[in-house]
């Protein structure tokens, strides 16, 4: 593994590199000072756990990259140059100025020199991360399967109505991947105890649509994971430490994907060695 103070790159041989851009919790002091709400308050957002319910992928071969920056200093799976993802209905910004709830998370406004100091001390260093590593697997495989790996809450009503199903699986409405992989990853994750959607209100960030480029061999696929499915939801501002025990059976799920997952990136590649 390759740590620097925030960046976290696990180098694997098989053809999957997992993004896990929401895991992070460390807010610079420099930043915290700024914040209108208390720390517990901002990181309420986070993706909870996200990176421990997916521990058993090391073992696999799989390569992954987190940031352990928070998403409220800088959103790494936003378009860089401030586009919404999601023209018309709500969102977060590439650095947020609100929570998931409207309520600010800055006392003054973020000006343009500050989100650009973010973008190059943050930003960019975890996208030169996944291009980095994408590029080092393409050099063994044909294909490369790029998972992002995310997690909300089942209810936040600024964001979507109801409740949102346990699995979100966004594919950029079908153009980030393969037909057949999306398939593939449709029938296993709707064949078992969770609720399940495909390109709902969760399509792919700024991450699978960026890379997710089937014509250029790499397939991306998001997961969008309600908190509820693995984990007691946030109370107040704080969340439940993590239970393996609770997380269980998404997790065998979870594994169950990505044994397909390799397999599949493997047998479609000449160079692949399918099992």
């Amino acid at each position: 593994m390759m740590t620097t103070e925030w960046l976290e790159i696990n180098q694997g041989s098989a053809p999957i590199l997992m993004s896990l851009p929401h895991t992070g919790t460390k807010i610079p002091d420099a930043i915290q000072s700024q914040l209108a709400c208390s720390t517990e308050q901002a990181l309420t957002d986070t993706d909870w756990y996200v990176h421990q319910l997916y521990d058993f992928v090391s073992s696999m071969g799989i390569s992954t990259v987190r940031t352990a920056i928070s998403r409220c200093v800088v959103d790494v799976n936003r378009d860089p140059s401030g586009q919404s993802l999601y023209p018309g209905q709500a969102t977060t910004e590439l650095c947020p100025t609100t929570r998931f709830d409207g309520q600010p998370l800055y006392s003054a406004p973020i000006d343009d020199a500050e989100v650009e100091r973010r973008k190059k001390q943050y930003f960019e260093p975890y996208h030169a991360a996944i291009r980095g590593q994408l590029d080092r697997l393409l050099l063994d495989h044909d294909i490369v399967i790029l998972f992002d790996a995310h997690s909300i809450r089942s209810q936040c009503p600024r964001l979507f109505d109801g409740t949102l199903p346990d699995l979100n699986l966004g594919t950029n409405s079908g153009r980030s991947c393969a037909p057949d992989l999306a398939l593939l990853v449709e029938k296993h994750l709707s064949g078992g105890n969770f609720s399940f959607v495909h390109n709902g209100r969760f399509k792919g960030g700024w991450i699978t649509r960026n890379y997710g480029q089937p014509s250029s061999q790499v397939h991306g696929l998001q997961l969008e994971i309600a908190q509820q499915s693995y984990m007691h939801e946030v109370q107040g501002d704080s969340p439940a430490p993590y239970s393996a025990a609770r997380a269980a059976a998404l997790q065998s799920e979870l594994k169950g994907l990505f044994v397909k997952l390799v397999n599949w990136a493997q047998a479609k590649g000449s160079r692949g060695q399918p099992t």
